[in-house]
């Protein structure tokens, strides 16, 4: 995986990233999910980095990026702070306006990137999601049922850390692996069967469902909008398109979207890697102008 990027750690102000780097042209950052790492995008980042300068980072908290210490209000795994790394490590790498992709988590540290840094973020991409806010004000019997773990994960320390520790792949792989090639599923395992990763990720959903939360509702409030291009792709065959008018919500929280939906599941660039790279090349190709 990964043939001709290079292997990077990058010391932040406030923790150290690891990615991997490739290509050349103009610069573009993929974010991971929950609860995977980098590798996720093994097989359409290679694609990518004929036409750009391709950054595939793990996220503060998972993979083999640091976990720093958390707070009580867990501002620490926010997506402001997330973001604030990534803008680092892009800046230390030369480049102060990038376009982004992110798929889950990596999605909402994407979008709170365009919102903060919004001289920095030249279009983003957002695979599988809706904003935290809007999730939470919808909840429902169907988005309770169908997306607990994120009330789960939520829940004070250590009671969901003591669970998943005791059989991480009965948590984490309870949706099935048949999607993930051998190789990205080892490293999966690795990061996640880790202590420290698996209580960084749970204060992730704490961050979600507080301050992330708040950030969302003090913008939406505002009046705050994204200011650049924005993508939405979603998985036909999952509960998003089944729950949402994806690109109508969005359009509450940016100016210029577009989207559609994937025939798969909630693992775009995993499960449908020919359709997520063609929609995204083509977004990049009309947004960022490469």
């Amino acid at each position: 995986m990964f043939e001709g990027f290079i292997h990077r750690r990058i010391a932040t102000s406030e923790a150290v990233i690891n990615l991997r780097q490739g290509g050349s042209g103009p610069p573009l950052l993929l974010l991971h999910g929950h609860p995977q790492t980098h590798v996720m995008w093994h097989r359409i980042a290679p694609e990518l980095a004929k036409s750009h300068t391709v950054i595939c980072a793990d996220l503060r908290g998972y993979g083999d990026s640091s976990k720093p210490a958390t707070t009580p209000d867990h501002e620490p795994y926010s997506k402001r702070a997330m973001g604030r790394d990534q803008v680092e490590v892009m800046r230390i790498l030369g480049f102060d306006r990038f376009a982004v992709v992110g798929h889950d988590r990596g999605g909402r540290c994407a979008y709170r990137m365009a919102l903060d840094h919004p001289d920095v973020v030249a279009a983003l991409s957002v695979l599988d999601i809706l904003p935290t806010a809007e999730h939470f004000q919808r909840t429902d019997m169907s988005f309770a049922m169908g997306y607990w773990h994120w009330f789960f994960l939520a829940q004070p320390y250590d009671l969901p850390e003591r669970l998943i520790s005791a059989d991480p792949d009965a948590f984490y792989l309870r949706r099935g692996r048949s999607m993930f090639d051998p190789d990205a599923l080892a490293e999966y395992r690795r990061s996640f069967s880790n202590p420290e990763t698996i209580h960084a990720m749970c204060e992730d959903y704490r961050a979600g469902a507080g301050i992330d939360l708040q950030l969302d509702n003090d913008d939406h409030k505002s009046g705050r909008r994204i200011a650049c291009p924005v993508q939405a792709l979603w998985g036909l065959q999952g509960p998003i398109a089944r729950w949402y008018d994806v690109c109508a919500i969005w359009r509450d929280w940016a100016t210029d979207v577009e989207g559609q939906g994937i025939d798969c599941g909630h693992y775009l660039a995993e499960e449908a890697p020919d359709a997520t790279l063609a929609a995204l090349q083509a977004f990049l190709t009309k947004a960022y102008g490469s």
